[in-house]
């Protein structure tokens, strides 16, 4: 069976990873001179009380290529066949460059394919998802590279924003600053293009910028394959949960934004995640 390896920044459950059996390698933050590892040092809750009380903006690291050769030979001696790591957008994370080094230097014997996402948080996630799914099924390393590659061709995000703050201190913003400027009154509606964070529409208030969510996901229809909600827990969660429902029946997979895309987005995020098909 080919195995599914792929990061922290993907915000996907422990028991959805567990589900299907997707390994996570983790990224590090770094709080001043504090260190954790993702997930295993750092859980989500603590992260966000540490971001929200303290004035200690965090940073992001890669994970080595020591610790995806650490995976890979674990998944090998669980006997894989083979492993596929999709990885977080590269143009934000050196993340796929180490995955890339870690399979070029692996001697274990089993093929090991590297796929750059162009994403993040469960955007990734469906991606995995998917090509574990598949995996499941038997099919060869091959197939499975192939169905993750127009997976996440297909994937993408969007989300409302509370602030800008932290896209810009992150350095995380691309593009998308000529587009929002300076404005501090706007709430920030953004979406994934080439790998980077795309400006995807600027509204004045949280209620308008919720509802251009719900609007997004509404004009897409059916074309919706897999579907998901995206959240740094906000206060208005539950309404914006209920609105969704009003244009798509279905529970959808929720994924509370870990460290490693909290750092750059804050609090407040409110989005949608969606693969078409």
């Amino acid at each position: 069976m080919i195995r599914i390896v792929t990061d922290s920044s993907c915000d996907l459950p422990e028991d959805v990873l567990e589900r299907h059996r997707i390994a996570v390698v983790p990224l590090t933050i770094r709080f001043g001179t504090e260190e954790f590892v993702d997930r295993e040092q750092l859980s989500k809750d603590e992260f966000w009380r540490r971001l929200t009380e303290g004035d200690v903006l965090p940073q992001t690291a890669a994970p080595s290529v020591g610790r995806f050769q650490e995976a890979f030979h674990r998944l090998s001696n669980e006997g894989a066949d083979g492993v596929v790591v999709i990885c977080i957008s590269s143009r934000i994370s050196a993340t796929h460059q180490s995955a890339v080094l870690a399979a070029e230097q692996f001697p274990g014997g089993v093929p090991v394919r590297v796929i750059d996402s162009g994403l993040v948080s469960a955007a990734l996630g469906l991606v995995a998802i998917e090509a574990a799914e598949l995996a499941a099924t038997g099919v060869g390393v091959d197939a499975v590279e192939q169905t993750a590659r127009e997976a996440a061709a297909s994937t993408n995000l969007f989300a409302t924003l509370d602030t800008l703050e932290f896209l810009k201190r992150g350095g995380r913003i691309g593009s998308a600053q000529a587009f929002f400027g300076n404005l501090l009154d706007i709430k920030p509606i953004i979406s994934f293009k080439d790998g980077a964070v795309e400006a995807a529409g600027r509204v004045r208030t949280r209620r308008k910028a919720l509802a251009a969510v719900v609007d997004h996901v509404a004009g897409l229809g059916d074309r919706i394959r897999r579907f998901g909600v995206i959240h740094s827990d906000p206060a208005d969660l539950d309404e914006f949960l209920a609105s969704l429902r009003s244009v798509r029946d279905e529970d959808p997979l929720v994924a509370r934004l870990g460290p490693v895309v909290g750092t750059h987005a804050g609090p407040g995020v409110a989005g949608v995640v969606y693969r078409l098909g």
